[in-house]
């Protein structure tokens, strides 16, 4: 026989399918039954200006409607499109709908080709696609059932679940974003290194505007988006130096993992966005005198874990004792009126057991004791050391630290515990581990003990471990007590200790909410400054931090008014990153941010690249305007440093104790002179009889204000400062009259708006401060004055 031709064929074929077409349509039809709320759109022109639907699924020999529609559904999309060619995409958070049109009545054209394939599914026709002239051009059979259609060479078969959404042709998205954000073009990705550091995946919810946000709200000016499910954050300056270029638009085609409708980058390509509006942070940097500078004190002695402010004029270090330096006694007293003659200045002092990573305050009692609380390991976890502050400057004491673990204990042993002092006087202990890289303490209890009281178990602190050791406590003016921890808040009840109040999470950095801000993703804490008459809700400012699993330091600080009938944390981006950092209340009410490294956890070796800088926190100034660079250190202040308030108004900086083989143990102590002591403006001064005040009393003090006044009175609270938690800090603005050159202080109403215990009284001339004098305020009524009743212990009386 003959051979038949190509073109004879195809002439042939192509009359067949011509009398098909002329078929009159009903005989098309297959009625079958589709999943609830699923119905044909119609035969939809693929890839005019794009793929119609961007979800290619795996090719399928067997493909029909149902398996297809099946198929989509699994993955949890609402459009589904059957085409004769092979490709399969995914993507599955629902776009923002652009248009729709009402579903018509299931229905399926019908053949007996059996050519196939293509499964897509989305939840959107992308692209601008549109109905083809006629269903008939949706030709090609299921290879599953021949009496379907499942599309046909560019042309699908779609089906959706509800209205379809059309949507037009894809591209980066530059309107509807938040703020005031710009899309810049596509950027090619850094030589050697990412543009940008902050990295957040979204596998499937990717959006510029979710993007955006995120960066915005952590205080990030530009952002780039990548591979579509990827987003960065950073500074505009990064992109340079990484040596990013300009690259074609079309080489960011990859949709957004959470809107089909747009575009997120491409392989080693950023869509890219700047910022353009009013800046969202704005950093002050000082210079000269403004800047303040560090200055070095004395050589030390001791490489301190725990420094204290003494009421006699001295400060007091510990460090760990047993597990130190051989020929260490584990404390000693600093007189800073000798630094001349250190033999002088150091007077050497003696604890019986390892205060390593222990608690201390200063005791609200006649004569100012300082307590130390806990310890590293056996014996002296269970630890409870006392000291009877004596000398004065220029004159040494005598006395020593106490302690008889067998006459007076805590209850529960406790390392790296937090201890403050309760509106009733007593002394409240919280947290900790019951030793070494043991396993946690959660619970609190109370000293002196209290008849027939034992241990408070808190949920809380074992759900945490070990993300919560030396919490951050505070008396709220309102009554309660406010605790951060890990990255959670909470209120107490004052008497039972049962949670009264939980806060939202404490924001952590902008690509991990799981950052942490207590040991040992050590941040700092204080308490923002308390002005008469004191019916504001109080401040607490948390800086600083770190990251679970990659160590990255968090480069904010937070802040929040725990009072507030629903508080939020308000985010302030820091100028560098910071873990291990300290933070002091300075008279004027501002803030020292010091100390700490720029990557890492607290810990021996275990935080790297130090941050030398000084950073003054102005909570009077605007959000976001608050933060002013100051000088540089020479010296790595890292794992178990300090800063304190001195009575002159600088800041004692000590300690550092890495081992971490490349920054050094560090013994020499250094201040940083803050500005209000280099203007070369005279001090204030005032003399006063009265040191022992009821609250609501009224003081009498005589200054001499070289500058004029008005003058200013502030308290600050005795500290105790070790692991970024200063325990016992306090920053309050009294009234204050003056007629003359005598002054009368308004004392602060009650033990929570200023808890009992001992203050640094400073006169204000303008922005300088006079030396303080310590006052006690609100007596003794826990009676710890006749506390401990043991031979071995001193007590000083009421």
């Amino acid at each position: 026989m003959a051979s038949l031709s190509f073109g004879s064929v195809f002439a042939s074929l192509f009359l067949l399918t011509s009398l098909l077409v002329s078929t009159d349509a009903s005989a098309l039809i297959a009625k079958r039954a589709p999943p609830e709320g699923w119905s044909y759109q119609g035969c939809y022109i693929d890839n005019l200006t794009g793929r119609i639907l961007a979800n290619r699924q795996p090719n399928s020999d067997t493909n029909t409607v149902e398996s297809c529609i099946a198929a989509c559904i699994q993955l949890g999309y609402k459009v589904a499109g059957m085409e004769f060619g092979f490709e399969c995409y995914a993507t599955i958070t629902e776009p923002m709908p652009i248009s729709s049109h009402v579903s018509k009545p299931f229905s399926q054209p019908r053949s007996t080709n059996a050519d196939s394939g293509v499964i897509k599914c989305d939840n959107a026709i992308n692209n601008g696609g549109a109905l083809a002239s006629a269903d008939t051009e949706c030709s090609v059979a299921c290879p599953g059932n021949t009496a379907q259609k499942c599309g046909a060479g560019n042309r699908l078969s779609i089906y959706s679940n509800g209205p379809l959404v059309e949507q037009g042709p894809v591209a980066a998205q530059k309107t509807g974003l938040p703020g005031s954000w710009q899309y810049q073009g596509c950027i090619t990705e850094g030589v050697g290194r990412k543009v940008w550091k902050y990295q957040i995946i979204n596998q499937n919810t990717n959006t510029a505007t979710a993007c955006l946000s995120q960066c915005q709200r952590f205080g990030f000016q530009a952002a780039g988006l990548e591979y579509g499910s990827e987003c960065y954050c950073g500074d505009d300056v990064d992109r340079a130096a990484a040596g990013s270029t300009a690259a074609p638009e079309s080489d960011c085609g990859i949709r957004c993992s959470g809107d089909s409708q747009y575009l997120c980058g491409g392989g080693n390509r950023l869509s890219w966005y700047l910022w353009t509006g009013t800046p969202l942070y704005v950093w002050n940097y000082a210079s000269g005198t403004a800047a303040g500078r560090y200055e070095m004190l004395i050589g030390g002695v001791v490489v301190p874990l725990l420094t204290t402010s003494g009421v006699n004029g001295k400060y007091t270090f510990v460090e760990k004792y047993g597990t130190g330096p051989p020929n260490s006694t584990g404390a000693y007293e600093l007189d800073v009126s000798q630094t001349g003659n250190p033999a002088l200045a150091w007077r050497t002092m003696h604890v019986r057991t390892d205060v390593f990573c222990s608690a201390g305050l200063t005791l609200p009692d006649k004569v100012g004791r300082q307590i130390n609380i806990g310890g590293w390991s056996g014996t002296s976890t269970f630890g409870i050391r006392l000291y009877w502050p004596d000398g004065s400057p220029g004159v040494a004491g005598t006395n020593d630290w106490q302690e008889n673990v067998n006459e007076l204990s805590l209850q529960k042993g406790r390392w790296y515990p937090s201890a403050m002092i309760l509106t009733n006087g007593s002394i409240l202990v919280v947290g900790g581990e019951t030793g070494s890289n043991g396993p946690p303490q959660p619970s609190l209890e109370v000293l002196p003990r209290p008849p027939g009281a034992g241990v408070y178990t808190a949920e809380w602190l074992l759900r945490t471990d070990p993300n919560n050791l030396y919490p951050f406590l505070a008396i709220l003016p309102s009554g309660g007590i406010f605790v951060a921890y890990y990255n959670e808040a909470r209120i107490l009840d004052e008497r039972t200790f049962e949670t009264i109040k939980t806060l939202p999470n404490i924001p952590g950095s902008v690509n991990n909410p799981g950052a942490g801000r207590t040991y040992p993703l050590e941040g700092t804490a204080m308490l923002l400054p308390q002005y008469a008459p004191f019916g504001a809700p109080l401040g607490i400012l948390i800086c600083g931090g770190s990251t679970t699993g990659a160590a990255l330091a968090v480069d904010n600080c937070v802040s929040t008014t725990p009072e507030s009938g629903a508080p939020q944390w308000t985010l302030e981006r820091m100028p560098s990153q910071r873990v291990m950092t300290c933070m002091t209340a300075l008279p004027d009410g501002t803030y020292m941010i010091v100390n700490g490294a720029k990557q890492g956890v607290a810990g021996f070796g275990l935080a790297e690249d130090p941050n030398f800088n000084a950073v003054l926190y102005d909570p009077s100034k605007p959000v976001n305007q608050r933060m002013t660079v100051m000088a540089n250190t020479t010296i790595a202040r890292l794992y178990h440093s300090e800063a304190i308030l001195m009575q002159d108004g600088r800041v004692m900086i000590s300690g550092s104790d890495p081992q971490d083989g490349k920054n050094p143990q560090e013994y020499r102590v250094e201040v940083f002179v803050p500005p209000y002591l280099l203007s070369g403006r005279a001090r204030p001064s005032f003399t006063i009889a009265n040191r022992n005040w009821a609250y609501g009393a009224s003081i009498s003090i005589t200054v001499s204000l070289p500058g004029g006044g008005p003058a200013r009175v502030s308290l600050m609270g005795a500290e105790s400062s070790t692991h970024g938690n200063t325990m016992g800090q306090r920053t309050l603005f009294p009234a204050v009259s003056c007629a003359g050159n005598t002054c009368t202080i308004t004392a602060p109403p009650s033990a929570r708006v200023a808890p009992l215990g001992w203050y640094q009284l400073f006169l204000l001339d303008g922005p300088t401060p006079s030396v303080s004098t310590w006052i006690r305020l609100g007596g003794d009524p826990a009676e710890l004055g006749n506390w401990p009743n043991f031979p071995d212990f001193s007590r000083p009386g009421l």
